[in-house]
């Protein structure tokens, strides 16, 4: 099958008001750049690359995986509070590679660097040098397999050459897709706001379709805002969010060595100076941040591999939060459950199950049960008014709820699953191929 954006618009997508695409324009202070290094055995961009010409404020959130990839070793070491460029390839995680795979990621941020600097000096009156400490990567793909370094390092040339100052939704798009693996669909997803009187953009792509579980998973998500901000307001802006938004998804609860989840500040935009996180002008930033990091993680969860299901589980009225977390993750990383998800069976016995194994402080008496607005177990006894033949009906649907009260307490939380099909397996039993 040939990779392009065709292959995104299929009947399934166009039903979907999940997967609706959201048109990404232009943010002052970015480049983008797209390639093919020949890392897929079919013509496929699979090198991405985010330029930004005067430096950009950052900050990431990364796996706690305690087996990292060698490009998450490098970034962890880029102290340096402004960057100048993201380098995303696919296909090739750089995973239990060594210190073959570190030198390669090493080299190439030195080539990087040199290329953009060349670059600078044609392109602006006044170039600033691009340093080799300045660029993260990040790196997708199959775990242990050796990294593909002399067909990335000779891509740099035309990966320069391809950059775009002024983008569209067609170059978005573009990177979008240049940093999938198994996903189905690319994932964009912005939002505009005001920081004072200033009008600020946020945008953000992410990918991840399989090994999919919080803190983080197989996922790459960044985000990218014309603000005028510290890399410490950024961090607690991310930190603040990251909890609900991608640390709120698990597709079949297995957490990668890869994941990261960026956010850059080209600092272009004119707004009032920021130092305190608590400054009420943020406030409306903040929220902006999370709907755009909540709307990537949900298309994340409804693009697990195989998926047909987006799966939204609640639980609230626990005594705590991380009780209510985890009965959420319980639920969500079940194979009974989400098998009978995937069977549109409304076996609700399963959901209590996974409940029960959570752990988690439990008086039955007090329990409630909901698939959708139907309620079919409330406070220790079967509704006598369940009727399962019209919430059979309802399990037809793309999207569906799950919702636990505990009545225990006033504490919530909500996580985002998909379901289990045949076509998972097949995936992951081929995915090397």
């Amino acid at each position: 099958m040939v990779f392009s954006i065709n292959n995104f618009f299929d009947e399934k997508n166009k039903r979907s008001t999940i997967a609706d695409f959201q048109d990404l324009e232009h943010v002052d202070g970015i480049a983008i750049s797209t390639v093919s290094a020949g890392l897929y055995d079919q013509k496929r961009d699979d090198l991405v690359l985010f330029y930004f010409r005067d430096g950009a404020s950052h900050a990431s959130v990364f796996t706690q995986s305690k087996i990292v990839s060698e490009n998450i070793k490098w970034n962890l070491k880029v102290k340096s509070k402004n960057v100048s460029a993201l380098m995303i390839n696919t296909r090739n995680a750089n995973a239990l590679t060594g210190a073959k795979g570190f030198n390669a990621i090493k080299e190439l941020s030195y080539d990087l660097s040199k290329q953009l600097s060349e670059k600078q000096n044609l392109d602006d009156e006044y170039p600033n040098e691009v340093k080799s400490n300045e660029t993260l990567f990040a790196c997708t793909g199959t775990i242990g397999e050796k990294f593909p370094f002399i067909k990335i390092k000779n891509s740099i040339p035309n990966l320069i050459k391809n950059i775009k100052y002024t983008q569209n939704k067609l170059i978005w798009m573009k990177a979008a897709m240049g940093i999938l693996t198994t996903d189905t669909k690319p994932k964009l997803a912005m939002s505009e706001c005001k920081i004072g009187s200033s009008s600020i953009k946020i945008y953000g792509i992410a990918k991840g379709s399989g090994m999919i579980y919080p803190n983080m998973a197989t996922t790459l998500g960044f985000v990218f805002t014309d603000a005028t901000l510290s890399s410490t307001i950024l961090k607690n802006v991310l930190k603040e969010n990251i909890k609900t938004t991608f640390n709120a998804i698990s597709c079949d609860g297995d957490t990668s060595t890869n994941d990261m989840v960026s956010i850059f500040s080209t600092n272009k935009a004119k707004n009032p100076t920021i130092k305190n996180f608590k400054d009420p002008k943020l406030t409306n930033f903040r929220k902006s941040v999370h709907e755009v990091l909540l709307n990537l993680a949900k298309r994340v969860a409804f693009d697990g591999e195989g998926s047909s299901k987006f799966i939204s589980i609640n639980c609230k009225n626990a005594k705590k939060e991380d009780q209510a977390k985890n009965i959420c993750f319980s639920i969500a990383n079940s194979p009974l459950v989400k098998t009978a998800l995937a069977g549109e069976d409304p076996n609700w016995g399963r959901i209590a199950m996974a409940i029960g194994k959570s752990k988690a402080d439990v008086d039955v008496k007090k329990l409630s049960i909901y698939i959708g607005p139907f309620k079919v177990f409330f406070k220790g006894n079967i509704n006598e008014e369940y009727d399962e033949e019209i919430v059979s009906e309802y399990m037809q649907n793309e999207s569906l709820d799950i919702t636990v009260d505990i009545g225990l307490g006033n504490k919530y939380f909500t996580a985002y699953t998909m379901d289990l099909t045949k076509k998972y397996i097949e995936i992951n039993a081929d995915y090397r191929s």
